[in-house]
């Protein structure tokens, strides 16, 4: 039996809806502080120790040049020896400095083999500068690699591998040496980016912040939101006051679908115009009975034949009714007809982007 199934143009799509219809955040939870953030450091360096597991030296050129310049600033002239160690590798190490990190702290650094090393499990990571992206050092790493990762072979060339052994990180590992001079304290003005642009959510959070401290905010455009502090305080003070303030972010109406995983997501903005809704399947069953056939007893000629016999039914499902939405319906009232009609959620996909061509969806679909 070979079962054919054709889906009829199906509805929307499965959507959690799950808190209050309108939930307050903190503003820190929904802005980001001019100059409080953090800085990507990256740095070239030498893992040794390792198990055999290291570069080819042959192969990789960055790796010799690397290691006699080494060992010369040591007191160790190699620039004529025949070096063919697999012990060494060069990596490229990066970090990120946290906002108002102090000299003396710790940071983590994550270690990435550069050439053709097959592994940096054991290896110490030798001293290496972090520099910013003006060229000047921030932190210094240094430290033995721990790459998480596990990995064996045989003498028949079978191996096992789990995790990534030529990447792995140092806890704690990068020391900062140089802090990046943001004296946010005497600042008399900062500004408040929104990491999700909005017009409304912009005037909200000046209206908010002014509502505690009059005249201090204003939203300059729907990203950015500008603060002046008040006479008497100074701005670290300034920002831990308002950053506890709590407003009610807005959104545009979106639907997001993945079409892949089968996974829709409709925010509560998301309206449907008025609109009639049906779904149904199709089945188309073929069954192959196959049959022998033969000739006749006493006949002369002829010969036994397989002949192919066919059963093709064709069912069609009964008793959907249209689902009706009137103009403006929300989100809750679609999903709950939805669910009404037992879609899936692929159905779903298709009834969403079938609504939206027919104009009847008052939201934008993004299509993951």
């Amino acid at each position: 039996m070979r079962p054919i199934r054709v889906f009829s143009a199906l509805l929307l799509s499965a959507s959690l809806l799950t808190g209050p219809a309108f939930a307050k955040s903190r503003i820190k939870d929904v802005v980001e502080f001019e100059g409080v953030r953090e800085n990507q450091l990256v740095g070239y360096g030498i893992v040794v120790g390792l198990n055999g597991t290291g570069d080819a030296l042959r192969n990789a050129p960055f790796t010799k040049q690397s290691l006699e310049a080494m060992l010369e600033r040591l007191g160790v002239n190699v620039r004529d020896a025949n070096l063919n160690t697999k012990n060494v590798a060069a990596v490229m190490v990066t970090a990120k400095l946290p906002a108002f990190a102090a000299p003396g702290s710790q940071i983590d650094a994550t270690v990435s083999a550069f050439g053709d090393a097959k592994s940096l499990l054991g290896g110490t990571l030798l001293v290496t500068p972090l520099l910013g992206a003006d060229g000047q050092a921030y932190a210094v790493a240094q430290g033995t690699v721990q790459t998480g990762s596990v990995s064996a072979g045989g003498a028949s060339g079978s191996t096992v591998l789990k995790g990534v052994p030529t990447a792995g990180r140092i806890a704690g590992g990068a020391s900062v040496e140089r802090e990046v001079n943001f004296q946010l304290a005497n600042m008399a003005q900062t500004r408040l980016t929104l990491r999700n642009p909005d017009f409304t959510t912009a005037k909200r959070i000046a209206d908010v912040i002014n509502g505690a401290y009059p005249g201090s905010a204003y939203a300059d455009n729907p990203t950015i939101v500008a603060v002046r502090t008040p006479a008497g305080t100074n701005m670290m003070a300034f920002m831990s006051a308002i950053e506890n303030l709590t407003v009610e972010p807005d959104s545009a109406a979106k639907v997001v679908i993945d079409e892949v995983a089968g996974v829709i997501v409709m925010g509560d903005a998301v309206r449907i115009s008025t609109v009639a809704i049906q779904q149904g399947n199709l089945t188309i069953t073929v069954r192959e009975q196959p049959a022998v056939s033969q000739p006749g007893a006493f006949a002369r000629v002829g010969q036994t034949a397989v002949v192919p016999q066919s059963d093709v039914s064709v069912e069609e499902e009964k008793g959907k009714q249209f689902l009706t939405l009137k103009s403006g319906a929300a989100l809750s009232v679609l999903v709950s007809g939805l669910n009404a009609l037992g879609v899936t959620p692929r159905d779903m996909i298709s009834i969403l982007q079938t609504i939206k061509a027919a104009g009847a969806l008052q939201a934008e679909i993004e299509v993951m």
